[in-house]
């Protein structure tokens, strides 16, 4: 697997994803996307210094399986958010987002003054709850009824890690 910057060439791959029902439902993505609009959104990423978005690619064929993203830089506070997102079921359980969130992490807490790193997850997102918790992301909240899917509703699950966590389970 690699971590490329998002660029034009990622934007079908990006279609899928977005598109895709159930990556849909996972993220809690509202909304038609526009397909000349995100090509336009892969093409200006690397603009933004305040963000870093990579694209997650196989390593046999170097095709387009997610996102990973740094975004919500607070740089008084050193900290950051994380979002990942992989295509359906040709990305689930392969570890991709596992070896993506590492390799960001690792990048994150070794080359840059950043200490600490959040994200959101749905509360049944139960896989990517228990890849958060391996990788030593801890649960800091929950944000009740956060999402409405559906007519249902469901809190989402605030977690974070820190430097020192990080570097200690590198140890």
């Amino acid at each position: 697997m690699t971590l490329r910057p998002v660029g034009p060439e990622h934007v079908d791959g990006l279609w899928e994803l977005v598109n895709d029902p159930e990556t849909v439902r996972l993220t809690g993505s509202h909304g038609k996307p526009d397909y000349e609009g995100l090509r336009a959104w892969y093409g200006s990423r690397g603009e933004h210094g305040d963000r870093l978005d990579l694209a997650i690619c196989a390593a046999g064929d170097d095709s387009y399986v997610g996102e990973i993203v740094l975004n919500e830089l607070d740089a008084d506070n050193l900290s950051c958010n994380l979002r990942i997102a992989l295509i359906g079921p040709r990305a689930y359980g392969r570890g991709y987002g596992s070896e993506a969130i590492r390799l960001t992490l690792d990048h994150v807490f070794r080359t840059t003054p950043l200490h600490r790193v959040a994200l959101e997850v749905y509360a049944f997102n139960e896989r990517a709850a228990h890849v958060y918790r391996k990788i030593g992301f801890v649960q800091e909240g929950v944000c009740r009824d956060a999402l409405r899917l559906n007519g249902e509703w469901y809190d989402s699950v605030i977690m974070s890690i820190l430097a020192p966590d990080w570097v200690v389970r590198e140890i």
